[in-house]
């Protein structure tokens, strides 16, 4: 019995280890043949939207700018702020706080809030202020307030990051949507980057999460380059048209900025007076763009099917005043 058993335990080892031997396989991509570069060990998960943290301190309200935060799960939001910071005191205490997002007109005061400590100077007088109904101060002047639970702290080398539970959250009328939702294109909160330390601005729509295939989003677009095209088209249609004039137009317009990466700018306006007179704001990264839109099916059903319809036609170049100066033009 026993020999049978050594047997089988032996067969069994040299089973496994004859399949592991012949099915271990060392394949390695070669990473070298890449074109990016190995920049180290980098949290490079920016921008992130800048938030000013309200805490009660030592019987005092104390705000400051963290550019850390994030959701870590669909119940939990996480703060992560240095330990020598002086409003870390307060929440350690109550548990609370609240996250303010910053808009652009709060942005220099957020800014200010973030250069000095608490310890120093009293900053409660800042922003004007109220008490949520979870007992943290909401900045008035913020578009979005979140007020939280601390429901843990996780702490690492030099950090407290304070995990949160969402108590009660407060929009202002202008950043909601018709259904009551939040309208991000409204509330284009002010975004932060670490690697620079800059502020950017957000709140373009360039396509709708799970459904680019019904409604494609913006393509990625070109930088103008020297030789780009800034043009104005002024059209007069005849009055009987304008109706199906504009049906074409607005086509042409969302189609080439949608999907051409060169199309840059392409903004009509009417005027007040008289509407058959329009003007076409037309900017192309370069003379190549141009010359692959005017080709493009879409202008072409443009341009055939309005011929009968235009009275004149008026095109003239143009030259930007400040090349620093770039226009955004992009379809919700």
């Amino acid at each position: 019995m026993n020999m049978t058993r050594n047997l089988l335990a032996a067969l069994l080892i040299f089973g496994l280890t004859s399949c592991g031997t012949a099915e271990v396989k060392t394949h390695k991509s070669n990473i070298m043949e890449t074109e990016k570069q190995n920049i180290g060990s980098v949290p490079a998960l920016y921008p992130k939207p800048m938030t000013v943290i309200g805490a009660e301190v030592d019987g005092k309200v104390n705000w400051l700018v963290v550019g850390h935060t994030g959701i870590i799960g669909h119940d939990r939001v996480l703060v992560s702020m240095s330990k020598s910071h002086y409003t870390n005191q307060g929440i350690q205490k109550s548990k609370k706080l609240s996250i303010n997002l910053v808009s652009r007109e709060m942005l220099p005061k957020a800014d200010y809030v973030g250069s000095v400590s608490g310890a120093s100077v009293d900053k409660s007088g800042v922003f004007e202020y109220h008490w949520g109904e979870n007992g943290t101060p909401v900045i008035d002047a913020s578009p979005l307030t979140m007020e939280c639970d601390v429901v843990d702290v996780y702490e690492t080398e030099g950090f407290d990051n304070f995990i949160c539970s969402i108590a009660n959250t407060y929009a202002a009328p202008d950043v909601l949507g018709k259904d009551g939702k939040l309208d991000y294109t409204r509330l284009k909160p002010v975004l932060f980057e670490f690697p620079t330390y800059s502020y950017l601005a957000t709140g373009e729509i360039i396509g709708k999460c799970l459904d680019l295939d019904k409604q494609p989003g913006m393509c990625a677009k070109q930088q103008m380059t020297v030789g780009g095209i800034v043009r104005l088209s002024k059209v007069e249609v005849w009055p009987q048209y304008l109706d199906e004039y504009m049906r074409y137009a607005t086509e042409v317009g969302e189609i080439s900025l949608r999907t051409e990466p060169g199309v840059l700018t392409m903004y009509a306006v009417g005027e007040k007076d008289n509407p058959c007179k329009i003007t076409i704001l037309e900017t192309y990264a370069s003379r190549e763009a141009y010359d692959r839109h005017i080709a493009s099916a879409h202008f072409q059903k443009y341009k055939q099917g309005t011929l009968h319809m235009v009275k004149s036609l008026e095109l003239t170049d143009q030259t930007p005043l400040n090349p620093a100066n770039r226009l955004n033009n992009f379809m919700e």
